[in-house]
């Protein structure tokens, strides 16, 4: 039986009761092989930080009223955006840039496409000229991924103390 996945928008000023918490389940249940790690355990921080920043997005995927996977973003600030630490240069200075947070599924729906439609769901309107992510050098083959959607890796980095070192990887949403 073919499953009918349901995407939601929802964006900072249109949350739901028990939004963050779903978040913070959905969470726990991708990464729960890895929830002994102090910065997985800080993922509500996460949760609270980018959803309270202006231009916060996010697509929620479902199946009936069980949540999926999620992905979300927000905008960064002139001078802020993740690649600036890289060699990358955009082209001809649009440098408008949109952060892809997180994308994550949890491992029941894994490997039906669904990450791929919360990404293209939270981009598709999206007015800035780039979008930027980061993706932990120690799994590849989501880089690999990431590059099918249309990323290249422009750089490395490590922004906090206890976090893995990600790969800076940028994608133009107007080309």
């Amino acid at each position: 039986m073919t499953r009918v996945i349901d995407l939601r928008h929802y964006g900072k000023d249109s949350l739901p009761d028990g939004f963050k918490q779903m978040l913070i389940d959905v969470h726990a249940d991708a990464y729960a092989d890895a929830m002994d790690d102090e910065f997985n355990q800080r993922f509500p921080w996460f949760v609270d930080h980018w959803s309270g920043m202006d231009g916060f997005t996010c697509v929620v995927a479902l199946d009936g009223d069980e949540p999926t996977g999620f992905t979300y973003g927000a905008p960064l600030q002139p001078g802020r955006e993740w690649w600036r630490s890289t060699g990358f240069e955009p082209n001809d200075g649009y440098t408008a840039t949109y952060a892809v947070s997180e994308v994550m599924v949890r491992p029941k729906w894994r490997k039906q496409g669904i990450s791929e439609r919360l990404h293209e769901a939270l981009l598709k309107e999206r007015e800035e000229d780039l979008a930027v992510l980061l993706v932990d050098v120690t799994h590849p083959k989501v880089q690999e991924l990431y590059e099918t959607w249309g990323y290249e890796k422009v750089g490395e980095q490590q922004p906090f103390a206890d976090s893995p070192v990600y790969a800076v990887m940028v994608k133009s949403l107007h080309p």
